[in-house]
């Protein structure tokens, strides 16, 4: 463990001012609802009419969900947005979304959580979308469902789903103890059948598929709600194996419980191998690799990734964090952390007043909070949440979705910020958008490893270019190591762009965006 906190701390980079974030006027909308509503609350990022510039699909409980269109005029421009919901998308009972390309055809669908049935629905032109048909075999039936992730499985023509499923409500005995099972839908001769069920189930919150050693598998990591498995239950890690099975402590899994609610992932080491952020209550857990199997082990305290306690006002109470994500908010070379926090509802033992935090990561490897500097630090009960370039200027931007609070957006307004790039795959179908495949950046001194995954977070989830901070760097090298494990040649590429990269028989096409 020592040697990775040591390559944590020594990663190249530039010292630029904090982030400034500033708000951005949005049609209001509220994620509402009773106790199925007091987790969820997701938003999906993702560009449905072929511009570029990220739509949001918000989650809103016993409210409509709504299509939030992005109509920033200019790369760099004020983000602006309008809510335009088509009728297949103005759906009660929404937990949250989940975008990718189900059936190959090179548009983005949505896989939508409920609180009842749900939905795989499948887009087309102009941002429309309608219910897949029958042919493609999807059945759901009515549970709480607060996760998903996805993956392509070798030789498959549709993606393997997994469903993280929170209470079962039918059950006279519960809440507590009384966490559903998990569904795992594989697909057999281009149609799904009925479920695996995975269990026992632990109440996720949070799901991500992730090739976590690069063996050429992506396993199936859950965060689990120890609100509700109150004892007995821990995180998971299956093995997707042809029976999938949980990994075992003779492995090197080491068993955690806690109250699971975001999944980041992101090599933050430089080893080429992710590590691991879980939201929680109280402590927010940074993993570290330790070894070559599936061993993580938290970081020490004093890298400032717990963020266990409110960092404004005079609240000292627990916090309860939401949804996590990785991003290099001041592009430079270092990712930060943004973590979304509030609330249940009125859980005494928890802060009532508890603002996000960002972290940004610092030349030594240390994460400080930033948040009321940066202008993000809201109250409310947050939620779900989305760190993406809205306005396609080169820096990250944020959207928080709220409980009984409205949608709050931010435009990331920094002045001095480092060069960037930012990374599309494509290749043939199925697998359009190259889940599983892993984009190698060089640049400054080190190599940037970055996976494309679909999950993890808060109940929504991103399809956007990848992002990447280049600090001073003006130019890189990339490869892309392909979902089979085909490795291109390395190609350079010059800062501060939006490219394509297409998988060709004989190579790579680049397209400047």
């Amino acid at each position: 463990m020592r040697e990775h906190v040591a390559a944590l701390i020594l990663l190249p980079g530039i010292a630029l001012a904090d982030p400034a974030f500033r708000p951005v006027s949005v049609p209001d909308h509220v994620y509402a609802g009773g106790w199925e509503h007091f987790v969820g609350g997701g938003v999906a990022a993702f560009d449905c009419n072929d511009d570029l510039f990220p739509e949001l699909f918000v989650a809103g409980g016993s409210n409509d969900a709504t299509l939030f269109l992005n109509e920033t005029e200019t790369r760099g421009g004020a983000t602006r947005f309008r809510s335009a919901t088509p009728e297949a998308l103005s759906l009660t009972g929404v937990i949250g979304a989940y975008p990718l390309d189900i059936d190959g055809d090179g548009r983005l669908d949505l896989a939508v959580l409920r609180v009842g049935q749900n939905l795989l629905l499948k887009g087309g032109a102009a941002c429309s979308f309608a219910p897949f048909g029958p042919e493609l075999g999807f059945r759901s039936d009515d549970r709480w469902t607060t996760s998903f992730t996805a993956t392509w499985e070798q030789g498959q023509r549709l993606p393997t789903l997994a469903f993280g499923n929170y209470v079962d409500r039918t059950n006279p005995e519960g809440p507590f103890e009384a966490c559903d099972v998990n569904h795992l839908y594989r697909p057999k001769n281009s149609v799904y059948s009925e479920p695996i069920r995975l269990e026992p189930g632990y109440c996720a919150l949070s799901a991500l598929f992730s090739d976590w050693n690069r063996q050429g598998r992506a396993d199936l990591r859950l965060s689990n709600d120890r609100h509700y498995y109150v004892r007995g239950g821990e995180e998971q890690l299956w093995a997707m194996e042809a029976t999938p099975r949980l990994y075992s402590a003779d492995e090197g899994w080491r068993s955690y419980s806690l109250w699971g609610m975001g999944i980041a992932s992101r090599d933050i080491t430089g080893d080429g191998l992710p590590e691991v952020y879980l939201s929680s209550m109280a402590d927010q857990l940074f993993q570290i690799r330790d070894g070559d199997g599936p061993t993580w082990v938290p970081a020490p305290f004093d890298l400032g990734t717990t963020a266990q306690r409110p960092h404004l006002g005079d609240d000292g109470r627990p916090s309860t964090g939401w949804h996590i994500a990785f991003g290099d908010v001041n592009n430079d070379a270092r990712d930060d952390a943004f973590i979304a926090k509030g609330n249940v509802e009125q859980m005494p033992s928890n802060a009532m007043e508890d603002p996000n935090s960002l972290l940004i990561q610092g030349e030594d490897g240390v994460f400080r909070e930033i948040s009321v500097e940066a202008g993000v630090a809201s109250m409310a009960r947050s939620r779900g949440a989305a760190l993406v370039d809205l306005n396609l200027d080169g820096k990250l931007d944020l959207a928080v979705v709220n409980r009984r609070v409205p949608l709050e957006v931010y435009e990331n307004g920094a002045g001095e910020a480092g060069h960037w790039l930012q990374v599309a795959l494509a290749q043939p179908g199925p697998n359009t958008h190259a889940v599983g495949a892993w984009i190698e950046l060089r640049a400054g001194g080190r190599v940037h490893s970055r996976e494309i995954t679909v999950g993890g977070g808060h109940a929504g989830g991103r399809a956007v270019p990848e992002h990447f901070g280049l600090g001073a760097v003006e130019k890189a090298d990339l490869r892309v190591i392909w979902p089979d494990g085909s490795v291109s040649d390395w190609v350079s590429v010059d800062a501060n762009g939006i490219v394509r990269v297409t998988r060709l028989s004989n190579g790579l096409s680049i397209e400047q965006l």
